[in-house]
This record gives structure tokens, C-alpha cells and sequence, in this order.
């Protein structure tokens, strides 16, 4: 969930800079649409059952969390079928239509922590846990855009 967090900081930061003039926008072909997170992920060799059974518990419940809140429209897990050295084997992704301003992001902070019944610190512990058999790699915020 902190990795989240901090990414939606750093769109926040991003969207204060204007991609188009407002006169430009009207002539421009694409329009913007969602956000995409996008978390590469490697995990350790003998480490993949381990991950594999966390996905499928904890993060697919936060996931599912967020997306009943309405925060997240969609998410994944996606395999790198053919990693190059040194590339993640797993991507995560979330898909969200807008970011929150502070405001909202700790009324937000505050109804996870109270539906996972866990505290920051227990949250941090269990994410430094999971380096035992992964090491995330890089993290993208994207933006889709579409023809108009």
C-alpha cells in the first residue's frame, strides 16, 4: 500500500505540469483517459510459490478492497514471459481514473488501515518480509490516451 501511496504522490507532482495549452487541447487527436500503475517486480529463484500464494490472498483482497471503495478500477498480474537480465518477471498493475489530492488520500490511508486492521508498521514489516523472494525493480505511472 505504501508503494501506492507514493506513486500517487508522484503523479500528483507530475499533473502539476500542463501536457497542453488549453487552446492546443481542442485541436489535440488524443484525450486522456485512465491511469495505469505499473510495479516490476523480480522474483528470486524458489521464490515464486511464496509470491505467487501472496498475490492470490493478500494483494488480490487489497486490491479488491480499493476497487469496492471505488479508488481502483481494475489491476492484474502480468508475467514477463521472456526477461532479459536484469528485467522484472512479474508486473503488477492498477488502473485508477484519477489522483487523489492529500486530502482524500488520507481519508483513504485511514479506511485501509482500519479495514486491514494493520498498523504503518505492520504494513512496512510484512512488505520488508516479502524481499526475502522479491526485489521491485521500477514502478511507472502511465496514462492512457485515446483518439477523440
Amino acid at each position: 500500500m505504501k508503494l501506492i501511496k507514493t506513486a500517487l504522490l508522484a503523479a500528483t507532482i507530475a499533473l502539476a505540469v500542463p501536457s497542453a495549452t488549453p487552446a492546443l487541447a481542442q485541436d489535440y487527436p488524443l484525450k486522456p483517459g485512465e491511469y495505469v500503475q505499473m510495479n516490476g517486480i523480480y522474483v528470486k529463484d524458489g521464490g515464486d510459490l511464496k509470491y505467487a500464494e501472496w498475490l492470490a490472498t493478500e494483494w488480490k483482497r487489497f486490491q479488491e478492497y480499493a476497487k469496492s471503495q471505488g479508488w481502483i478500477s481494475d489491476y492484474g498480474i502480468y508475467a514477463n514471459v521472456n526477461p532479459r537480465e536484469g528485467e522484472p518477471n512479474i508486473y503488477l498493475v492498477v488502473q485508477f481514473a484519477s489522483i487523489p489530492d492529500a486530502a482524500e488520500q488520507e481519508r483513504r490511508d485511514k479506511a485501509f488501515d482500519e479495514w486491514s486492521r494493520t498498523t504503518v508498521a505492520e504494513q512496512v514489516a510484512a512488505s520488508g518480509n516479502r524481499a526475502e523472494y522479491r526485489t521491485v525493480l521500477s514502478s511507472m505511472l502511465l496514462q492512457e490516451y485515446m483518439p477523440r
